[in-house]
């Protein structure tokens, strides 16, 4: 306890003060501070205090009267100067000789100030008196008695002033100017300090005159570069978007000095989240100026220039906005169910149609939709992304796997669709006849439909009803759990790959015959990609099309371009227009938008969220509301959404029916908790077979490029409109799939809620028996049959379950449903009754509810602090020190506890003293200086290592009692040592050890110090969630780690490419905050590479110019965009689920595309980081073992992030190898006199087998290394490890030969052959130089004992 205050003072030897001392002054008691006795009163009586008191104010007043006299004072010599000026003929003593400079200064110092007014005197009374008058008598008037006699009347001794005249006051003026020519004087030091303080303010004045110069130069020049900004119709512009230009700007000036770049980085700019706040061109000169005043010329310069290129994006971002809303129209209206997805592969075959029926000049705006980045990486064949092949053989042998699935289109098809503009509506239409019925929706003529009948038509379309019924049903359902599913092995529910090809194959075959006879008929057409108009002459309707198509010879006058880009009620150009369409691109950056579209809510949770982003229907904005609300294709869009508010309705109804089942199960509470520790908003996860609405805006955006006209873009939507159809088959496989979805979604949450039931204390984990005791009751032991399979098939899926007997919750939601498939009937039915028995089984009162529910978001914190890291564990462990605490004093009595964190490391320090030790890693701030950083051996006391073996907790009640504890803090003694110890083994997601927790109660002096079973069980829970967020942390590495090995690969071989800028996601700090992305490594081209440490985040409303990175993480897709001058293309890095965990941010300069071999090295990096990616994200699933290639795998802590990419590289290329044989070497040995590169490269590939041969016959005679190139060599080559102890790699040899071969001169070798042991040989280097390293000593997956 701590002692009182009077006692405290004792011990301090202080005495309080006596009675009677309270008047003394301050002064007086800090004089006689210290002393035992009081001071005497007689030195402190009331008249004294009295007297001080008036003599002070005397003394002010005296004081104050003297001022006003010197005052006064000067106030009348001004006035005397200005009547009287100075007689400047004093000025004739001053001379700059230095000789006489100290006579000069004594004589009008002492002398002339009394002589000179005697001498005036003198000369007045001779005068008065006449005497100089020649006509006069001699006076008797004395001349030097009457100046001796004023000389002695006005003695300066004696202080008799006289009033100075003209010429004396400038005598003295010059008597002053002369000492200050004396050195080492005061009068001179101090002319001095005058001298240069007047030098100084004229400097300052100098510059402060040249600075209100450059500032309202720049203000000029920040005024004129408003203009180049889109206004609204009352000339002002969101702040908001000028914030984002200046974030943005030192990303651009990564070359200027790092002072000037800290200068701009230290400037803190306010946020603005909204954009109602705008201003105009003297709001923002003010405003950009206060944030560049302190900028050099040059930055300036700089920013200007940013903010011209920025301007000029925001102007080009309006342009694209409308192609988003116009393909946005597009998906809904090709989504005939109304569950938010189209057949991707559909599309795809689409877009290959319309780009191969295309003129030429027209595809050059294109992107190719054969190749990426409109197709995955993966689907591009292992042949054509390593081999040498030229474009078109890619090209040729690509579309054989994108055949279209509409039969009997034509090329001349593509150009009916020639969209009428309308100047007063500005929206499009295709000229197309007028269908009926079913078949108008669907864009089937009754040709192909072998005439329908009206009967069946009126079947068809009440079939049709039906089916958007049940797509709206299903997805509300879905939208009412509002989360992604995943399966068993992490990654999320989709359906299976469209059988599309398969579809088409016998369609194409009926159809073949008269698709063929139509080519034959128009064999110019075909070649060219046109076909005579259907009412129109062949060469007019080819010219048309063709000025159409150009472009760069399109003959659209200004106005008709301003139409092609208005698609609004208003007047097409107009400046409100311009606005209404800047503030929808604004509302879409930002994701400020309120009110979804009736569309909008038929689709998914997940579809919905980022649909917002596309669908620009804000309600911020009134008039862009209603700009959007009467568009006519908008209207038609809103017309045709005949069953939108069924689609509510049905979701509220599904809502209120799950609450009524939850409520009857007492789950309700648990569930809106699981729900709330959601993210806000889902992001759009990649599916092969599918496309929500984000991502085909996305793919659409891509294909169409920059510099494609809005009437191409119209073509290409009705082409699409038209020819996009759905059979019924189709159309029910899609409404299973949300079905299925949904059901998943609803299943996944009541499970998860059953066991956080179960799991009462959160400990993470439920006993195996004890669950199963509970299911044998079910049904009154009917089903132990189905049980006891079902446990069978847990056991044979997670093999660690046999040993620690214990279930994640991953696990038991696959027991239960494992039980559920072995019984009878509907499975569905039977999770719900299996759900409904548990939750019936097991009873918890409010308080442990409500204990339940606090531990769980402390949990919770720990796994947040991870995923907000950025790969840092310091706010991992903060987070656990912090909910232990929180527990200890909530719900353990208020105990004061230790904790510290303890990681197993190979002990490579000292092997004798075992194979393993403990490292503190981590510890609570009072035990640092004792814990932190300590080893603890095997040969020491202690029962961690117990614990570790054991993979159980161990509770020491008694310290003192115990006798193996190992104590840390030596200073303790024995007397001290009480408390309860614990030790918590930390494990892994297949329950491997790794490390431990430890707690104590050595610092608490209560009796009560025990840890109860509840604290032990939470205490377990605290370890398993920082097991999830150490190994969370391990991937953040692992990832960036393997990133950076990917981009070491890439720079050498792409050169073109500026900068590649990695980004991680993170969840949003709160529910407005979707996600940020974290900046963590930059690179560049000259190999420097920073990796951030202080946390740069982007924000989505805060870059609004950067938009493009949010919706690469929003749609999954890749995205090609052209920002602040340079073209950039964001690459999404996905998880397993296909959600995008991060991106990277790739800037190839000014030039739109990369070299073809670059562009295909490009590919490569990207294709093997994604592989390696998901590999390191199979690490922490429960039930996937890591499978191994290489020898040097099997070898402790090899196998880390830093050999899979190239891992994965070497798996590619044996493939490729194997599938060579004697006849892919036909080119290289037809050589007589092969090339250097090609032998180079032979060379390489033999000494790698044989190092022996160098310089030998073997390798250097051409016509003996052609006669190793056979089979068996491909055998080798497809076998070889590189990192087998029995290969030698010695790398000088090879780098002889390989080092001086460039990898573009190997791509124009144009050898396919060659390419694939040029790459092998550089694989096998890198590997075996990563293998030649020493592993680190960290275990990074634990110890199975």
């Amino acid at each position: 306890m701590a002692a009182q205050p009077e006692a405290a003072a004792q011990t301090a030897g202080l005495k309080h003060p006596r009675p009677g001392g309270k008047n003394m002054t301050a002064t007086e008691m800090k004089r006689n501070q210290g002393n035992d006795e009081l001071p005497c009163l007689s030195n402190y009586a009331p008249w004294k205090e009295c007297f001080y008191e008036k003599v002070q104010q005397r003394c002010l007043n005296l004081q104050e009267t003297k001022v006003k006299m010197i005052r006064a004072q000067k106030a009348e010599g001004e006035k005397v100067k200005k009547r009287e000026p100075c007689d400047w003929l004093s000025k004739e003593w001053f001379s700059e000789e230095k000789e006489s400079l100290d006579t000069r200064i004594y004589l009008l110092d002492k002398l002339l100030p009394t002589l000179i007014p005697g001498m005036e005197k003198l000369l007045m009374e001779v005068e008065r008196k006449n005497v100089l008058a020649p006509d006069k008598e001699p006076s008797k008037f004395n001349p030097i008695n009457f100046l001796g006699e004023y000389l002695m009347r006005h003695n300066p001794q004696y202080s008799i002033s006289t009033k100075p005249g003209p010429y004396l006051r400038g005598m003295k003026m010059v008597t002053e100017e002369l000492k200050t020519e004396i050195p080492g004087t005061t009068a001179e030091r101090l002319a001095r300090m005058k001298s240069e303080a007047k030098n100084k303010r004229k400097e300052r004045e100098q510059l402060d005159n040249m600075k209100s110069q450059a500032k309202e130069m720049r203000k000029e020049a920040l005024a004129i570069q408003f203009k180049e900004w889109t206004v609204d119709v009352s000339g002002r512009i969101p702040v908001a978007l000028v914030q984002s230009a200046l974030r943005s700007f030192p990303d651009v000036i990564a070359s200027t000095p790092i002072d000037v770049r800290k200068a701009i980085y230290d400037r803190k700019l306010e946020i603005i989240d909204t954009l109602e706040k705008k201003v105009n061109i003297d709001e923002f000169t003010e405003y950009v100026h206060s944030y560049t005043e302190h900028f050099s010329n040059d930055v300036f310069q700089e920013i200007l220039k940013h903010l011209c290129q920025c301007a000029d994006d925001f102007q080009e971002a309006i342009r694209h906005d409308l192609w988003r809303q116009m393909f946005t129209d597009l998906f809904l209206d090709c989504d005939y169910g109304k569950v938010g997805l189209l057949d991707r592969q559909k599309i795809l075959a689409l877009l290959v149609a319309f780009y191969d029926r295309s003129p030429m000049i027209a595809k050059m705006g294109f992107c190719n939709p054969r190749q990426w980045p409109i197709i995955e990486l993966q689907e591009i064949e292992l042949e054509d992304l390593w081999g040498g092949l030229d474009d078109q053989e890619v090209c040729e042998e690509l579309s054989d796997k994108l055949v279209l699935s509409q039969k009997g289109i034509s090329e001349g098809e593509i150009l009916a669709y020639e969209p009428v503009d309308d100047n007063r509506q500005g929206t499009y239409r295709m000229r197309t006849r007028v269908r009926e019925g079913l078949f108008e929706q669907m864009g089937m003529s009754e040709a192909e439909t072998g005439g329908i009948s009206k009967e069946e038509k009126q079947a068809a379309e009440s079939s049709e009803a039906e089916v958007r019924k049940e797509g709206e049903d299903a997805v509300s359902a879905v939208k009412s759990t509002g989360f992604e599913v995943s399966d068993s092995d992490g990654d999320t529910i989709h359906s299976k790959k469209s059988s599309f090809h398969e579809d088409i194959k016998t369609e194409r075959q009926t159809e073949s015959a008269s698709a063929d006879k139509q080519e034959e008929a128009l064999p110019e057409s075909a070649s060219t990609g046109y076909s005579p108009g259907r009412g129109g002459e062949p060469g007019s309707e080819k010219q048309v099309e063709e000025e159409e198509f150009s472009l760069g010879r399109e003959p659209d006058t200004e106005t008709n371009r301003e139409e092609d880009y208005c698609i609004s009620d208003g007047e097409p150009g107009s400046e409100g227009q311009v606005s209404q369409e800047k503030d929808n691109w604004i509302a879409e950056a930002t994701n400020t938008i309120s009110g979804p579209t009736p569309e909008a809510t038929t689709m998914t949770s997940e579809d919905r969220a980022a649909a917002d982003m596309d669908i620009i229907a804000s309600k911020q904005d009134d008039p862009v509301a209603e700009v959007v609300k009467e568009t006519p294709a908008r209207k038609e869009s809103f017309s045709r959404q005949h069953g939108s508010q069924f689609g509510q309705q049905t979701s509220s109804e599904t809502r209120l029916q799950n609450e009524d089942l939850l409520q009857d199960q007492d789950l309700s509470p648990i569930m809106a908790e699981i729900q709330s520790r959601w993210p806000s908003r889902t992001r759009s996860a990649f599916d092969e077979s599918c496309l929500n609405l984000p991502q085909f805006v996305q793919l659409m955006e891509t294909f169409v490029g920059e510099d494609v006209s809005l009437r191409t873009v119209k073509r290409l939507i009705a082409f699409i409109k038209e020819e996009y159809k759905q059979t019924e088959e189709e159309k029910m496989e899609q409404l299973e799939k949300v079905h299925h979805i949904s059901r998943l979604a609803q299943r996944k949450l009541l499970l998860e809620a059953l066991f956080e039931k179960w799991d009462n204390n959160a400990s993470g984990f439920l006993d195996l028996e004890e669950v199963d005791a509970v299911l044998s009751t079910f049904k009154e032991g009917m089903e132990k049959e189905a049980l006891r399979k079902a446990k069978k098939q847990l056991c044979s899926r997670y093999p660690q379950l046999s040993r620690v007997g214990k279930l994640s919750p991953k696990a038991f939601q696959t027991f239960l449903e494992l039980v559920a498939s072995e019984f009878t009937g509907d499975e569905d039915e039977a999770i719900d009754n299996l759900v409904e028995f548990l939750t019936t089984s097991v009873e918890r009162s409010r308080m442990e509810c409500l204990q339940s529910l606090a531990r769980r978001k402390w949990l919770h914190n720990i796994q947040q602090a991870a995923e907000t890291s950025g790969a840092s564990m310091e706010p991992v462990y903060k987070a656990v020190f912090k909910a232990l605490s929180q527990d200890a004093e909530a719900h353990g009595d208020n105990k004061k506890i230790s904790a510290y964190i303890a990681l197993l490391e190979e002990n490579q320090l000292s092997p004798e003293r075992g194979q393993i030790l403990l490292r503190y890693v981590a510890c609570t701030a009072d035990d640092a200086p004792y814990v932190l950083n300590q080893i603890l051996y095997r040969d020491m006391k202690g029962v961690s290592f117990a614990a570790v073996e054991e993979g159980k907790p161990i509770h020491v009640p008694r310290v003192q009692l115990h006798g193996n504890i190992h104590f840390w803090n030596y200073d303790c003694s024995a007397e001290e040592r009480r408390g309860s110890f614990l030790v918590l083994p930390l494990h892994d997601a297949r329950w491997r050890v790794f490390g431990i927790l430890g707690l104590d109660t050595l610092r608490d002096q209560c009796e009560k110090t025990i840890f109860l079973t509840h604290e032990i069980s939470f205490y377990q829970g605290v370890s398993q969630a920082f097991s999830k967020a150490y190994h969370h942390v391990c991937r953040l590495e692992n990832v960036l780690q393997m990133t950076l090995t990917a981009l070491d690969w890439l720079y050498p071989r792409a050169p073109s490419i500026h900068t590649v800028i990695t980004y991680l996601v993170e969840p949003g700090k709160d529910k407005t905050c979707d996600y940020a992305l974290r900046k963590v490594i930059t690179t560049d081209n000259t190999r420097q590479k920073e990796i951030h440490s202080s946390p740069v985040l982007l924000l989505r409303k805060e870059n609004l110019l950067r938009v493009y990175l949010f919706k690469c993480i929003d749609s999954s897709e890749v995205i090609r965009t052209s920002v602040c001058g340079e073209y950039h293309i964001a690459v999404p890095l996905r998880d397993l689920s296909g959600q995008a965990l991060g991106i990277f941010d790739i800037s190839i300069g000014h030039h739109q595309k990369l070299p073809p071999h670059e562009h295909k090295d490009l590919q490569k990096m990207l294709k093997m980081a994604q592989a390696a990616c998901s590999e390191i994200l199979k690490t922490s699933l429960e039930e996937t073992e890591p499978t191994y290639v290489l020898e040097a795998e099997h070898v402790a802590n090899l196998r880390h992030a830093g050999i899979l990419f190239h891992w994965f590289m070497l798996q590619d290329l044996r493939k490729c190898v194997q599938k060579l044989d004697a006849e892919s070497f036909a080119e290289i040995k037809s050589y007589v006199e092969p090339p250097a590169l090609v032998h180079n490269i032979v060379k390489a590939v033999l000494l790698l087998f044989h190092p022996n041969w160098k310089g030998s016959e073997e390798i250097e005679n051409w016509s003996q290394c052609i006669l190793k190139l056979d089979d068996n060599l491909i055998q080798e080559i497809y076998c070889f490890d590189p990192t087998a102890a029995s290969v030698q790699v010695q790398a000088e040899l090879l780098l002889d030969c390989i080092a001086g071969v460039a990898r573009a001169a190997v791509w124009q070798q144009g050898s396919v052959p060659a390419e694939y042991l040029y790459n092998w040989v550089h694989t096998c280097l890198s590997l075996a130089e990563i293998a030649s390293k020493k592993a680190p000593s960290s275990a990074p997956f634990g110890i199975q004992f």
